[in-house]
């Protein structure tokens, strides 16, 4: 059960945060959240696709496995990829509000949160670690980032521009899998979009994560290799 406490220089000023990368320390997850500033990182490593929550609402995930809980970025301590999504890096902090004001949080029951080593979240004498810092700014970002999901979601949905599909791949192994339950961006569809339409979702700052969002379907291969690699007892 998380433990969420605002972080300030009094009670967690001896606190240090384990940045290993590890299944031990969480990072063993099938996908990330993201948001539409952050497809062009991410694409150039990660499947963006497209999931609904327990509420039925859509929203966009960087797919890092095939199965829930099994990271095929992983190797180890080490994140095989040149991007780590925001939503990975952030842990175990997140947004928390004091009055009007947004304020960092952390969840002291995350493994990650100790007194031994790791980073450091204050300076010795007073202020706020570069790293707590950099936590500050990706929360941030993240915040900001994640609010413009429901406007491009809207503008998908629009232009019926979301399809659902389904993934089979055989495995050298093989073993046959399904991934399902998620959604793409039609491509018949954006490329059948009149000028006017393009235009607008041009203006609205959603045409070029659509592209991202295209492009970034290459990378099912890799991740088909990534998983064949993991079934070999390889990477």
């Amino acid at each position: 059960m998380p433990r969420h406490a605002q972080v300030n220089n009094i009670d967690h000023k001896d606190l240090r945060i384990d940045t290993r990368r590890g299944a031990q320390l969480g990072d063993d997850v099938g996908f990330a959240a993201t948001f539409p500033a952050e497809f062009r990182d991410l694409q150039a490593c990660y499947p963006i696709v497209f999931r609904k929550d327990a509420h039925g609402a859509l929203s966009p995930i960087a797919l890092l496995g095939f199965e829930e809980g099994k990271n095929l970025f992983l190797d180890g301590e080490r994140w095989d990829a040149h991007y780590l999504p925001l939503a990975i890096e952030r842990q175990p902090f997140l947004i928390g509000r004091g009055g009007d004001e947004m304020t960092v949080h952390i969840d002291l029951d995350n493994p990650r949160v100790g007194s031994a080593e790791g980073e450091p979240l204050f300076r010795e004498h007073g202020g706020n670690s570069e790293y707590l810092e950099r936590i500050a700014s990706v929360l941030l970002t993240l915040h900001n980032g994640l609010e413009r999901v429901p406007a491009f979601i809207d503008a998908l949905l629009k232009h019926e521009l979301l399809e659902s599909f389904a993934l089979d791949v055989q495995l050298d192994d093989g073993s046959l899998n399904r991934l399902a339950g998620y959604y793409l961006i039609n491509e018949d569809r954006l490329r059948g979009l009149d000028a006017d339409a393009l235009g607008q979702l041009h203006a609205d700052g959603h045409l070029e994560p659509i592209f991202m969002a295209v492009a970034s379907i290459s990378n099912f291969r890799a991740l088909i290799d990534r998983m064949n690699r993991s079934r070999a007892g390889g990477r």
